[in-house]
């Protein structure tokens, strides 16, 4: 298993990439949103500990059933997220976070009340988690290099018709409780809320594509740029 500690300045943020998930497209907000986005920006800098972690194993996919087999468990990805992983020969499952330094960050600010701090605190934290799961791909891929293989988009539960309850059974895929410090609640809530999870397909003949938003009906998708038409 490959697991990290990064540095924000590792994880390539932009302004452009938070005012994006902010709601503003390729606008740029007002002075006073720029201003407190950068000045939260330097706040978290210096404390900030994203990680992942992630490991490959073997596995089968059946399209008919449109269920991944791995370790045992069998998971329900839908038919979107089993057409995207056709062809993969083995698959890496991962966990990336924020971590618990964001997140108490994200409770000190919601307890002084100030609403705004809270909105640009959010966008930044879904930045990060992006971001380190970004970073975790492109480790990934140097391991795939030297076998002259490719990997598929990543897929979570919660999305493209994978029920979010199956966390569970990925969660125990793990060798430790909390992979990356992440703990999953019942209800298969991640804290910090600021993670993302998933799996991976990997394998000579497959690839990494642009997000077909056109296939999946779930209008909240993070992946969703376009509003949807009313």
């Amino acid at each position: 298993m490959i697991s990290k500690e990064l540095t924000f300045d590792e994880l390539g943020i932009a302004p452009e990439d938070i005012y994006e998930q902010m709601g503003y497209g390729k606008a740029v907000p007002d002075d006073m949103t720029v201003g407190e986005t950068m000045s939260m920006l330097d706040q978290i800098r210096p404390m900030l500990r994203p990680r992942f972690c992630v490991f490959i194993t073997d596995g089968s996919l059946d399209i008919d059933s449109k269920i991944l087999s791995a370790m045992g468990r069998d998971f329900s990805i839908g038919r979107i997220i089993s057409r995207q992983l056709r062809g993969s020969q083995r698959y890496a499952f991962f966990v990336a976070t924020a971590g618990m330094e964001f997140e108490r960050l994200q409770h000190d600010l919601m307890a002084d009340g100030d609403m705004v701090k809270v909105f640009i605190a959010d966008a930044i934290g879904s930045v990060i988690a992006e971001k380190t799961a970004d970073r975790m791909e492109e480790a990934l891929q140097e391991l795939l290099d030297k076998a002259g293989w490719h990997h598929t988009n990543r897929f979570s539960p919660g999305y493209c018709g994978w029920h979010v309850s199956e966390q569970q059974q990925l969660f125990r895929l793990f060798p430790e409780e909390e992979p990356c410090g992440v703990r999953l609640s019942p209800s298969s809530l991640m804290t910090p809320i600021k993670s993302v999870s998933g799996v991976i397909g990997l394998g000579e003949n497959v690839r990494k594509l642009e997000y077909s938003c056109g296939l999946c009906d779930y209008r909240q998708c993070y992946k969703r740029k376009i509003k949807p038409t009313k």
